[in-house]
């Protein structure tokens, strides 16, 4: 089965199961666990923050970003396509109790004069702004990079208005090797970020929280309200270090995969992408012919092995990851085309 759906449906390679094995344990939220600590420091030093810290997934990792920087009844700007606002089951409201004030994003950038038009200084009727959020790579579905030169403007805005700027750097990865550019250089110009290890990095779970100490100190205690402290958490963090070392420059080809993926589907007749929107590992076709439906090129593809996600009633995402490989990329465009034809 090649499944294309996400690059979270990854299996860890058989290095990262033996690295489990292999990896010295002690309780975490004692701080004694030293593949944890381990994990952490190399995490920070390569992001150029001052301290990390392990949690169990994405999500987890930017709801403590938020209660660790806002209070309740505060409002965070983002973009309308951020994972954090429309997949994320209104944690923000419900769990760390503050609002979002969502802004278009163009093409992964962001428009300075959007972001200062939503602050709020705060006054009887208006929640005080308290956080900018970003997205990078942003939006689920198409992968897309924010360039350095508008992360700059945007740590210039924001030192204006004294607000923190939050990462959520889920792919970040998949950005700093299409721009090549080492992760320190993007996550200078943010306060917090968080990198998820379960998606290109191909590990089983986890993902990473980094900032300033004072910063991690605070959500360490709101990584605790949620239940998510651990014990010997070193059979997480094991998988992850070796991931460090071995998956991450690696990016490039699934981007390069990616892209080539794009631009054959899109010589296919009825089908449209668009190539701009193909920066990183993500491919997103759209369904052109009338009597065409997502559904239905699902249900062609899975009999030909081959699974996508269903994101509209006229478009379906495809995600490259390291079990992708060149002939994969061949058997999957050969399948579109038989529904083309088949389909005409």
């Amino acid at each position: 089965m090649i499944d294309l759906r996400s690059d979270t449906v990854t299996l860890p390679k058989q290095e990262m199961l033996e690295a489990i094995l292999h990896a010295q344990l002690g309780d975490d939220i004692m701080g004694e666990d030293p593949t944890v600590n381990q994990l952490e420091k190399e995490f920070a030093k390569l992001l150029g923050m001052e301290a990390a810290l392990l949690v169990t997934s994405g999500t987890m990792a930017n709801q403590v970003a938020i209660m660790s920087f806002c209070n309740r009844g505060e409002e965070i700007i983002m973009g309308e396509d951020s994972h954090i606002f429309t997949l994320e089951g209104a944690a923000t409201s419900t769990v760390a109790q503050v609002q979002i004030r969502p802004i278009p994003v163009n093409g992964g950038s962001y428009d300075l004069a959007k972001i200062e038009n939503a602050i709020n200084v705060g006054d009887i009727q208006r929640p005080r702004t308290s956080l900018i959020c970003l997205e990078n790579t942003y939006n689920l579905n198409k992968g897309e990079i924010i360039p350095l030169e508008n992360l700059k403007e945007i740590r210039k805005l924001a030192n204006e208005y004294h607000l923190p700027i939050y990462m959520d750097g889920a792919r970040l990865f998949n950005a700093s090797v299409e721009l090549n550019v080492d992760p320190i250089i993007i996550c200078q110009e943010v306060d917090a970020v968080q990198i998820c290890l379960t998606k290109g990095l191909g590990c089983p779970i986890g993902s990473i929280l980094a900032g300033s100490k004072a910063f991690i100190d605070k959500a360490i205690l709101n990584r605790q309200r949620l239940g998510g402290g651990m014990r010997q958490a070193g059979i997480i963090a094991a998988p992850a270090l070796y991931a460090l070392e071995h998956m991450v420059n690696r990016l490039k080809e699934d981007n390069d995969r990616a892209k080539v993926l794009a631009q054959r589907l899109a010589k296919l007749d009825g089908l449209s992408i668009d190539l701009a929107d193909v920066q990183t590992n993500i491919v997103s076709p759209k369904l052109e012919k009338d009597h065409w439906n997502s559904q239905k090129l699902i249900d062609y593809l899975l009999k030909k092995g081959i699974k996508v996600k269903n994101i509209g009633k006229k478009q379906v995402r495809m995600i490259v990851h390291y079990l992708i490989t060149d002939e994969d990329i061949d058997e999957v465009v050969a399948s579109f085309a038989s529904f083309t034809k088949a389909h005409a």
